[in-house]
């Protein structure tokens, strides 16, 4: 039985706790009503991408739905640009 491959585009649950350090460095920065103290909520909770996901809809409104894609394309962005800033770096040390 194949297993289907993970879109490396989609935030799940487990993606989101093993990257929470990166994603709330990033996190005031895309969502400018995320104050420290919200980060701080989602840092003690037991599920991280559930709790953020919350304090997003209840910050801006979103559907659970909405919020998951908001994280989803912000993350998507993110992992691109640290991609490409990555390969510009060792482009720049091989020349």
């Amino acid at each position: 039985m194949d297993v289907p491959e993970e879109d490396p585009m989609i935030m799940t649950r487990a993606k989101f706790d093993e990257n929470w350090k990166q994603f709330r460095a990033q996190a005031t920065g895309w969502w400018s009503l995320m104050a420290e103290y919200d980060l701080l909520k989602v840092d003690k909770a037991e599920v991280k991408f559930d709790k953020f996901v919350t304090m997003l809809q209840v910050k801006y409104g979103y559907t659970r739905e909405k919020a998951r894609e908001e994280i989803s394309r912000r993350w998507g962005e993110y992992e691109a640009k640290a991609k490409y800033d990555d390969m510009a770096k060792e482009a720049r040390s091989s020349s």
